[in-house]
């Protein structure tokens, strides 16, 4: 007699798919997603094909999401250093090869257009993940030493088109593998202490290094003047501090309970130029107020 095997029901064989994810982080993900589609859809729903395009790009992140949570860590070990590598030999494509816009050169034409900066993103804390891995247990000075390389040797690359945000990001995402590897508190302290004393020496010290005729060494002209419009943005109000004020405008005028879903004035008579990108948080505090950012805050499970 043959026997019978019930089929077992959809969500039984859906689980061994999403039973991998954390389900706070995913929570939190989710939160956020919603959160910026919702606040996208005010600041761009008139602004071109912005708010279609971050529909599209969020849906596109959501597959990826799922399909990298299918790996298995072992295969991502292996793929890291050929990321990295592939990573690393772009950026020196781009250096000798790449297209320049607006006088940075962080572009490629591989057959399509990319940005290889952003592969090392992923690329380098997930190889030095891989590194450390691979040195349990022997984790020395010649080991932060390599790994310190793996995180400069991208980081230079990249500040060189010129892209100092990007690299910023590139050597945070190594510097927080290298502390969580275990890092030494006795490095990690002083160069907080610097970082600080560095700081709090470019805001006393704003009014004289910020004179049109002070140059800064290692800094191009125009990321020293977006560091000095930062300290003080009222300098210059309608040129290089118009976004910053009319940001802050935004941000204050939201007050407490804002001004309702997609009332925003200084949003929507365009008076923030970026409010689909760097200046959303402006867009949101507008219409949501405080209480909307903080309830949005607190909606999120993390």
């Amino acid at each position: 007699m043959s026997e019978v095997f019930e089929r077992p029901p959809w969500w039984m064989r859906l689980r061994p798919w999403i039973q991998g994810f954390d389900a706070p982080l995913a929570a939190a993900m989710g939160v956020l997603a919603v959160v910026g589609l919702i606040v996208m859809y005010s600041a761009g729903y008139d602004h071109g094909t912005r708010f279609a395009d971050h529909g599209r790009n969020m849906v596109l992140a959501a597959i990826v999401v799922f399909v990298v949570a299918q790996i298995p860590p072992q295969r991502l070990m292996a793929l890291a250093l050929p990321l990295y590598t592939v990573g690393v030999a772009l950026l020196v494509a781009t250096a000798l090869f790449g297209i320049t816009k607006k006088g940075a050169t962080r572009w490629l034409n591989v057959g399509v257009v990319i940005q290889p900066s952003e592969i090392l993103k992923i690329a380098v804390p997930l190889t030095l993940a891989w590194w450390f891995q691979k040195r349990e247990g022997r984790v020395g000075v010649r080991e932060h030493a390599v790994a310190l390389l793996l995180v400069g040797l991208p980081t230079v690359l990249v500040m060189k088109q010129p892209d100092l945000g990007t690299a910023l990001l590139i050597l945070s995402a190594g510097l927080y593998v290298l502390f969580f590897a275990g890092l030494s508190w006795k490095l990690v302290v002083p160069a907080l202490v610097l970082g600080l004393v560095g700081i709090t020496a470019l805001i006393v010290f704003e009014p004289t290094i910020c004179q049109p005729d002070v140059k800064w060494p290692f800094l191009r002209e125009y990321q020293q003047h977006r560091v000095c419009t930062l300290l003080d943005p009222t300098t210059d109000p309608l040129g290089k501090g118009f976004h910053i004020n009319q940001g802050m405008i935004a941000i204050g005028s939201g007050g407490i309970a804002g001004k309702g879903f997609m009332n925003g004035s200084q949003t929507h008579l365009e008076f923030i130029p970026e409010r689909t990108t760097d200046f959303i948080f402006a867009a949101l505090s507008e219409e949501f107020g405080l209480l909307g950012c903080c309830s949005w805050w607190r909606a999120s499970p993390l």
